[in-house]
């Protein structure tokens, strides 16, 4: 038997061990589980799902837990460096995708415990390490948030 994980064979499709290769963030911090629909240089679709155990449900709020509008926005970026890391190839050894803009962002409808986030990234412009997106978080056909947003790769060595 082995231990290995098993390997995706549609090239759209990006498993958990594949994002864990393409950005930094870890638990609680990590809010992508996987992504598809991706098609270099132009888009993605991050797949969050979002349960009660998370640890912001802890205090936002207890008696009506909904997903900070903030943690929304980081996971459209994190979908963002995905899209970056893979399109680019970035060697993550030394390197670091960096959020660096938001524009334009509104909150629509609130994400709750048992919701399943869609993260719909388009690239809008790319010039070398710095790319400018469009993101979408939806759930089921209602958007619950919507932003301009730019990341680039630093050197963090």
């Amino acid at each position: 038997m082995s231990r290995k994980a098993p390997v995706v064979d549609n090239p759209t499709e990006i498993d958990i061990t594949e994002v864990l290769k393409r950005i930094p963030h870890r638990y609680p911090f990590l809010l992508v589980d996987r992504a598809e629909d991706y098609q270099p240089h132009k888009s993605i679709v991050g797949i969050k799902s979002v349960t009660i155990n998370e640890p912001f449900f802890i205090g936002h709020f207890p008696d009506y837990p909904v997903m900070p509008g903030v943690l929304i926005v980081e996971a459209l970026a994190q979908t963002g460096a995905v899209l970056m890391s893979k399109s680019l190839n970035v060697d993550v050894a030394g390197k670091t995708i960096f959020f660096v803009s938001l524009d334009n962002c509104r909150f629509r409808n609130p994400v709750r415990p048992g919701h399943t986030l869609r993260l719909v990234v388009e690239v809008l412009r790319a010039r070398g390490d710095l790319f400018k997106f469009r993101g979408q978080a939806m759930v089921g056909d209602k958007i619950a948030a919507e932003a301009e947003f730019a990341a680039m790769v630093v050197e963090t060595q």
